[in-house]
């Protein structure tokens, strides 16, 4: 149960009401800010920005990131690649959306068009689905593969470690 002073105080990340000036785990995001200690010694947390997986360019997420516009903007984000047709494009006016339509599986050649032309405009993306687990990874990975002549281990290694969380053998979106 929180005391009210702490709700008082929402994140000034997440927005969210945890106690982040203590490391807290968000309870709705996931994210946490690093602590002194953590920041030095290279451990993983969990934030509310997505990924940055080729620098200045491909970044990948969840639809939480998705839905964080001025998160967005801030890192330079200007196009969306949405792998999931359930989720909703939700900022139309401010960010140029490419959505997959398929559900049961991903046109992996349109999505790589899509984040071609985005390398090629120099635009910053985001490519998310639900959790930034599974599908958007797949897609991302078999862009480092196709683009950038990368093998499939090297291509996994290379998102799992800018994205702990990915996870390939499960069945989330």
């Amino acid at each position: 149960m929180m005391r009210k002073r702490e709700r008082e105080n929402p994140c000034g990340i997440c927005g969210h009401y945890h106690k982040y000036e203590e490391g807290e785990v968000c309870g709705v995001c996931g994210h946490r800010i690093a602590l002194p200690t953590q920041a030095t010694s290279g451990g993983f947390h969990v934030s509310a920005f997505p990924s940055e997986i080729l620098p200045e360019f491909l970044y990948l997420g969840s639809y939480d990131n998705a839905a964080r516009a001025e998160l967005l903007k801030t890192q330079g984000i200007s196009r969306v690649l949405n792998t999931v047709p359930a989720c909703q494009n939700l900022y139309k006016n401010s960010f140029t959306y490419h959505c997959l339509q398929e559900e049961n599986s991903l046109p992996f050649d349109s999505a790589i068009q899509f984040l071609e032309q985005c390398e090629k405009d120099k635009a910053r993306v985001l490519v998310h689905c639900m959790s930034g687990k599974n599908r958007s990874p797949a897609i991302v990975i078999a862009y480092l593969m196709k683009c950038k002549g990368w093998r499939l281990a090297q291509s996994y290694q290379w998102v799992k470690e800018r994205r702990p969380v990915v996870d390939l053998s499960s069945d989330c979106s």
